[in-house]
């Protein structure tokens, strides 16, 4: 990053939105983002279906409300996570106390680290549930692509969790640095811009 430190720019210094859609924090949250939506979304839209002799629906994955449920779930919490994380990514450059760039980042690390998890269980959760649906509970195939997409998508969830993961390390050993260079030399002006 340009005259940054720590994977921002300089502190206190003005927001510029190109550089922010940029850093590959950005990009791998949008994407994120829009896993998310996908999941959920496919989920809440064509997750439910019902037999031609019965009136109430049931999940498409083998009939198990809770894994529609924990679908959803995952979904919507990473839904939200994505728009948090992307309002601290853009006030990230505002915060001058390398001691809340670190708590900011331990948090990202946390939470990144948590929703990778969550996303393989969902991954092999709803993988397990779509090979024991029975084709006599869904005869008309409804719903088949939306299922194929949900789980897809949380495959995909998995490995940009954590690569967020993976750049919030990278970030954090920087800002280690940067609060043990000011321990050492007390007098000397700070690294960060």
């Amino acid at each position: 990053m340009d005259g940054g430190a720590f994977g921002a720019g300089k502190a206190g210094g003005a927001f510029d939105p190109h550089a922010f859609i940029r850093q590959p924090y950005t990009l791998l949250r949008l994407l994120s983002w829009v896993f998310s939506i996908v999941v959920f979304g496919s989920i809440v839209n064509e997750g439910y279906v019902n037999r031609p002799d019965e009136t109430q629906e049931h999940c498409i994955f083998n009939r198990n409300r809770n894994a529609c449920n924990y679908g959803i779930t995952v979904g919507v919490l990473t839904f939200l996570s994505c728009l948090l994380y992307l309002a601290l990514d853009a006030y990230f450059p505002q915060i001058s106390s390398v001691k809340d760039r670190k708590k900011a980042v331990l948090s990202d690390i946390g939470v990144s680290a948590f929703l990778a998890f969550l996303w393989f269980v969902g991954f092999c959760f709803l993988t397990n549930q779509w090979q024991a649906s029975k084709e006599e509970d869904n005869p008309m195939n409804e719903g088949g692509d939306a299922a194929r997409a949900a789980i897809t998508f949380s495959f995909f969830s998995i490995f940009t969790w954590g690569f967020v993961t993976f750049l919030a390390f990278r970030r954090l050993r920087d800002i280690t640095f940067q609060e043990e260079y000011n321990t050492l030399f007390p007098n000397s002006p700070s690294l960060l811009p």
